[in-house]
Order: structure tokens, then C-alpha cells, then sequence
């Protein structure tokens, strides 16, 4: 994935620009000839949001004729659009590991969990598996009539479930380290670990009743040859008149306001002093999720003035802007931003990455069980929890983030399967790489290893490398969003109404002629 530097030989997808040659560990997937681009959970189009909503109906309506049969047990899951591998690879994805074992599995992974619990515990599983776009969609389909056993909504989503006492704790057994079946606590990123660890709603931890999926953060994808680094390194750049028309924001309302916010708290969270904080984590939490009515309305204004100054407000149009020049620069998920600087570079298009530097949200999102569809049935749950250690399997993490795009909470533990991925597709090769181009790009954090050094060449640093696994200085400064109370969020979809419906001061300075 490289401008300039060829990579060590892998059994990979490759994609040339030119005369170089670029691994493309994640941007597509080639079958039966057609190529098939590989979605990341938050790239929905309307379309796929209405079929989203019909396969849920079509299972919350039909799941009374669909029993189990034979003594098997039905493990009802929702997952993010195109956010699982379904299999079908071929031989140009084929990945070798450096113990020389391979992966280039045939099946999806959900048939793969089937057949391998099949051999493992001798009972037949057969998994339900429906979709969602967002994660108000998936809460609405649960308060209509929950149908699921599992399901992967994000942080703040997870908190608001923990609050309605919707979600069943994962079990003491699951949770231990010490037995090998354990994958996903015995995998866990020791970072990700200890930021589960602490946080907590109404006095209960959330690594309680949530298993980590996928993690990320959020900046702007934009094109190095139309915006600067420096400009890119602001959520500024929303409201930058040299760009208008130029860039574009999500339509949703919680990144929206985020941006938002961070830009109305600049001066603050830039200040020396606040940053030198020795609680400057907490002080980023508070500053940032606060809805007070003076921040709210000063967001409110803000977005009003982001609105006349971009192109759009998009959920998945964003990506295919940047790469045809429609746009220069758009708010994005960072795996969704590692799939389009791939798409990009195979129209020749060399895009980059930037969290701001005043803040970045990160996210996650994380399987939980539900009350109503596990119904204290000991052998739902363990199935439940069978699924996440299944799909928790370094080589299966692998799997995911092949497909998907994203990366997985998963380091892989004892496993070398998950760095070796990293190295296969980002490594350089000292020996047709110029030398004064390779730099060394630590993500010990993540790893907890000192060995987790990446030697890469330098725009990776500003591109899909830095995207997947952001350096831990960006962490620093990075942020969850908190599940708000529900004067908090009146507040803000209120705000998020005006901004989105009416814009009134827009609408009298037109009608004025001002």
C-alpha cells in the first residue's frame, strides 16, 4: 500500500499505481472474477439501510416458525453490515503467516463457528444471522421485540443498554484467562483491555457485559495534493472558507457533535496548561461530553456554519467524493478511511489520514448478550460466549480485518498471527526501500511487547498504517463518547434538528438578501 516502496512478498492481493507495486490487506476481495469491494460497518448506503431494517423485520416476524430442530440450539446474532468475513477467498488472498501455516478460508465464519462447535462440545449450533446500519436501528428493532441472543452496537450504545438493564454479564468462566478456550480474554490488547477497565456506568464496569470487537478512531481522510497536513490537523477544517463545497461531515449526530464540540472547547483542551494535566484524560472526557445548554447552542451555531460550508452531510457517499475530486477532504471512521485511501490509490489517487490535534473520539464496538434472548438458559449463553472466543481466535481476527477493514481489539496474546498480519502488509523491505525513507513505527502500546516496532516507510506514518493502528501519543488525546442522560440527549437531538431541518439564520439572511 505504498507510494514508494515495494514490500516484502506475501501471498496477498496486489494493486498497482504506476510502476509500484502495493499489498492491499484489507480494501477488496476478488470472487468468481468480479471484484467485490469489502464494506466497513459504518459505509451504508440508503439502500443498504432499507434492506437492513427489512431482513430485521423479516426476522423478528418470522422467528416463531423457525424452531430449533433436533436438539440444536439457535444462537440469534445482529451484527454492522459487512462487518464478518463470509468466506470465498481465492488464491490471490491466501495470507502465510511465518510459522508457515496459511489462511484462505472457503466458508464464512459464521459456518466455520457451526462446524467447529459441532466438533468441539458435540452439539449442533445453527446461527441466525441478521444485519443492522445503525445502532438506533438495532435499538429500536430490540424495544419493537427482541429476537437476538447477541449483538455488536457501539460504546455509548452498550452503555445505554448496561443502564436499561437490558444485558446479561458475561460469565466468571468466560472471563478467566487461565483456560486456553478462553480466546478473547487470553487476545484482548492489553490497551483496549485497561480502557474497559475503566469505564463503568452506574457503578458496573462495562468489560462486565461487553466484549470488545472492532476499535478505532476518527479524523479526516484528505488529499495531500489539495489540503495541507496542518490545515488536515484541525476540525477546523470544516469551517475553512478556502474549502467550501470542498469537504464533506457524517450525517450523524454524534460524530457531528463531536467536531462540533471540539472545536467549540479549542481553546481550552490546546491550552499548555490543560494538557499538562496530570488528569488531563479526565478533563478530555468532561470537556467533551458535556451538554450543558451554553455548549449545546454553541455547537448549534457551529454546525449551522459547518453546514453552509460543506459539500454534504453523507453516511457513505463521502468516500467515492474523495476519490473521483469531488471533494478534498471528509470527516471519516478510520477503517473506513483505510478502505478508501486503497480504493483511491487504484485510481493513482494518493490520500491521507489525520487525527486532529486537539481531539479524536475513540470507538469501539463490542458484543453483549441480551436478557431477553439468553433468558437465563445456560446453554444459549454459553453458545453466546463460545461465538466471541470463536471469532476472538487471532487467525479468525485476522479474518475480520482482512475483509472488513477495521482493526480488531484482538492482539493475539501468546499468538504471533496478529503482528505477523501487521508486517505482512506494512513492512518494508530494507533492500529496495531507500533507506532514508524508513522509519520506525512503534505500536508497542497495543501489542504490549517492546518488539511491536514496524519498519515502514515514512507516508505510512500519515496513511493506512497510522489509520489501523494510531500511535500512542494520538490516543493521548483521544476521547469516548459518553452515554448521555436523557435531558442530555434531548438536548442534543434538538439542536441536531435545527442544524439538519431549519437553519433559520441561513433562511433569513437569504430572504433578507444579506
Amino acid at each position: 500500500m505504498k507510494d514508494c516502496a515495494i514490500y516484502k512478498e506475501a501471498k496477498q492481493s496486489v494493486l498497482s499505481v504506476g510502476e509500484n507495486t502495493f499489498l492491499t490487506p484489507t480494501s477488496y476481495h476478488q470472487k468468481s472474477g468480479e471484484k467485490t469491494v469489502k464494506g466497513n460497518k459504518k459505509r451504508y448506503g440508503m439502500a443498504r439501510r432499507v434492506l437492513g431494517v427489512f431482513i430485521l423485520f423479516c426476522v423478528f416476524a418470522f422467528s416463531g416458525c423457525d424452531e430449533a430442530q433436533d436438539g440444536e440450539i439457535v444462537l440469534r446474532v445482529a451484527n454492522w453490515e459487512e462487518y464478518m468475513d463470509e468466506g470465498g477467498w481465492n488464491q490471490d488472498d491466501e495470507i502465510t503467516f511465518s510459522d508457515g501455516s496459511t489462511l484462505c478460508p472457503e466458508n464464512s465464519l459464521v459456518k466455520d463457528f457451526e462446524d467447529w462447535y459441532l466438533e468441539t462440545y458435540g452439539k449442533k449450533v445453527r446461527v441466525e444471522y441478521s444485519t443492522f446500519g445503525t445502532n438506533e436501528e438495532l435499538y429500536n428493532q430490540i424495544t419493537i421485540g427482541d429476537v437476538y441472543d447477541l449483538v455488536c452496537p457501539s460504546e455509548y450504545m452498550i452503555m445505554k443498554m448496561m443502564k436499561e438493564k437490558m444485558l446479561v454479564p458475561y460469565s466468571e468462566n468466560f472471563l478467566d484467562p487461565k483456560k486456553e478456550e478462553n480466546a478473547y480474554i487470553r487476545g484482548v490488547s492489553p490497551y483496549i483491555a485497561q480502557t474497559y477497565d475503566k469505564l463503568s456506568f452506574d457503578g458496573e464496569k462495562l468489560n462486565k457485559y461487553a466484549a470488545g470487537y472492532m476499535w478505532g478512531t476518527l479524523g479526516i481522510v484528505y488529499n495531500p495534493e489539495e489540503v495541507s497536513e496542518a490545515e488536515a490537523s484541525t476540525w477546523k477544517l470544516l469551517l475553512n472558507e478556502k474549502y467550501a463545497k470542498r469537504v464533506t461531515i457524517k450525517d450523524s449526530v454524534r460524530d457531528a457533535f463531536f467536531a462540533g464540540v471540539s472545536i467549540s472547547q479549542y481553546e481550552t483542551i490546546m491550552d499548555d496548561g490543560f494538557r499538562q494535566n496530570d488528569n488531563y484524560a479526565d478533563a478530555m472526557y468532561e470537556k467533551l461530553n458535556v451538554t450543558d445548554c451554553e455548549t449545546v447552542d454553541s455547537v448549534e451555531e457551529i454546525l449551522s456554519r459547518i453546514k453552509r460550508n460543506v459539500y454534504s452531510f453523507e453516511t457513505d457517499s463521502g468516500k467515492a467524493d474523495l476519490v473521483t475530486g469531488k471533494v478534498v477532504a471528509n470527516q471519516q471512521w478510520s477503517g473506513d478511511a483505510v478502505f478508501t485511501m486503497n480504493q483511491a490509490e487504484e485510481d493513482g489517487v494518493l490520500l491521507c489520514y489525520c487525527a486532529p490535534e486537539e481531539s479524536t473520539n475513540l470507538w469501539f464496538d463490542g458484543w453483549v448478550m441480551l436478557q431477553k434472548g439468553i433468558s437465563e438458559d445456560p446453554s444459549k449463553q454459553q453458545v453466546a460466549e463460545a461465538f466471541v472466543n470463536y471469532i476472538s481466535m487471532p487467525e479468525n481476527a485476522v479474518r475480520n480485518m482482512y475483509y472488513i477493514g477495521y482493526t480488531s481489539v484482538i492482539s493475539g496474546g501468546e499468538s504471533d498471527k496478529i503482528l505477523d498480519y501487521v508486517n505482512l502488509c506494512y513492512e518494508a523491505d530494507p533492500e529496495q526501500a531507500p533507506e532514508e525513507e524508513l522509519v520506525d513505527y512503534d505500536i508497542s502500546y497495543f501489542f504490549g511487547t517492546p518488539d511491536a516496532v514496524i519498519t515502514t516507510t515514512e507516508d505510512q506514518t500519515k496513511r493506512q498504517l497510522f489509520a489501523q493502528y494510531p500511535p500512542e501519543d494520538v490516543m493521548k488525546r483521544s476521547v469516548i463518547m459518553a452515554c448521555f442522560d436523557a435531558e442530555g440527549n434531548e438536548r442534543i437531538n434538538r439542536m441536531w434538528t435545527n442544524v439538519r431541518c431549519f437553519d433559520i439564520e441561513n433562511w433569513w439572511n437569504t430572504f433578507t438578501g444579506k
